[in-house]
């Protein structure tokens, strides 16, 4: 073991490694597994050669060290996208944004996006960590970066299998493969996240992207992943130049959701007739809703509104206890709501005034499930359980997912 005493902090960048003549970055190519086509570059960032900063692992832990990484990161985006402004032909950038800088600081990555050239589409990746730890805040951050004509990637997917459960709520453009995954494909649970990505390519039209394709060996696991587009040493190292592209560069539609996160799921369900029925008997309903989700082959989202914390039994919480140790989000929202109504639960005290209050729904979202009970009370003067509400269910993955937006749009940060 270590002696403590020696084990020296990162110590903040000096001012002349955190400068536009220090740092610089390499690119590495993106390609379409089908054709072969180079469709689009990586930027990689790299601090001063030979300095004891020349790793992009020693530059982040010197500034988030020295509360400088906003300003790092703001000028490795403002070098990578001047120098793909400066291609006489159209590119695609994938541009890597670290999480705390998105959510402490997201002007400094949309002043440098909007310096590039009208050319340049620009890709930022999120990590599935950074939506996790706060759903509400990088859909609503996604929707600013997708007005500002950019697309969203979302990194390290596979990871863990609970990761797979947010793709759906981002909604992303790309989808990347963590790297583990190309070295693990004959395992079942490697199939399986897989096969949940693929799936979700297949309905939305989302790229996949697999990292560190070395060998002809590692592109034929590639395809077998399902992937679509690939980077690796395969075809040469990270280089210091942009090359033109001499065919079609990735192009994203934007898949906006901004409107959804101000809804709620009842405003959002579908238009077909609604039914009507007294809370005894819509429980036995909720709970098979929520059984969905323990039955689900990778574990799916769970977002559930009670209108208010009273609802919140002391069953209700036994049996939300054992979900949240079995899922990677657990939410529920009501008036008066604690922040952790039982341990792994995100709570979410809703305002009087919110619509959301006169709302029942539960909603499970994952990788292959999707269905989701919405109901809204009529505001009957009766006993509790006699209460009427009208309500749908559907497991229409579409609607399942706006659901879910509009719920999520509500959770603070973990």
């Amino acid at each position: 073991m270590p002696d403590l005493d020696l084990i020296i902090p990162p110590s903040a960048l000096p001012a002349d490694v955190l400068s536009p003549e220090a740092l610089s970055c390499v690119y590495q190519p993106l390609v379409d597994l089908d054709s072969g086509a180079q469709v689009g570059h990586e930027a990689l960032l790299r601090g001063p050669r030979g300095s004891a900063y020349e790793s992009p692992v020693a530059l982040l832990d010197g500034a988030r060290a020295g509360g400088q990484l906003a300003e790092l990161e703001q000028l490795s985006l403002r070098h990578s996208l001047a120098a793909a402004s400066s291609l006489r032909s159209p590119t695609t950038l994938f541009v890597n944004v670290e999480p705390s800088t998105l959510s402490s600081s997201p002007e400094v990555v949309l002043d440098a996006l909007a310096r590039r050239g009208a050319g340049v589409q620009a890709v930022v990746e999120i990590t599935e960590r950074a939506l996790a730890a706060d759903p509400a805040g990088m859909l609503a951050l996604a929707e600013r970066l997708r007005a500002a004509g950019c697309a969203i990637a979302l990194d390290d997917v596979g990871a863990v299998p609970e990761s797979l459960a947010f793709i759906p709520v981002l909604q992303p453009e790309v989808v990347k493969l963590d790297l583990g995954l190309l070295r693990s494909v004959e395992d079942m649970r490697t199939i399986a996240v897989a096969g949940a990505v693929r799936a979700y390519a297949e309905s939305t039209g989302a790229e996949v992207v697999a990292e560190g394709i070395e060998t002809a060996a590692d592109l034929t696991r590639a395809l077998v992943l399902g992937a679509t587009l690939g980077q690796g040493w395969y075809w040469g190292r990270p280089g210091p130049a942009l090359h033109e592209t001499h065919h079609e560069p990735a192009r994203f539609e934007p898949n906006p959701v901004a409107q959804r996160l101000r809804a709620t799921p009842f405003d959002l369900r579908a238009t077909g007739a609604l039914r009507r029925a007294p809370k005894h008997l819509l429980l036995p309903l909720s709970m098979t809703v929520e059984q969905t989700a323990r039955q689900a082959r990778v574990p799916p989202l769970l977002l559930a509104c009670f209108q208010d914390a009273r609802h919140f039994t002391p069953a209700t919480a036994r049996r939300y206890t054992q979900l949240a140790a079995e899922l990677p989000l657990v939410s529920a929202l009501g008036r008066n709501m604690p922040p952790s109504p039982v341990p792994g639960v995100r709570g979410v005290d809703l305002a009087a005034a919110d619509p959301l209050a006169a709302e029942w729904t539960v909603v499970v979202l994952g990788a292959h499930d999707a269905v989701a009970l919405v109901a809204r009370d009529r505001g009957d003067d009766c006993a509790d359980r006699d209460r009427e509400f009208d309500f749908q269910v559907t497991y229409d993955r579409a609607r399942v997912t706006a659901a879910a937006q509009a719920i999520i749009g509500r959770i603070p940060p973990a």
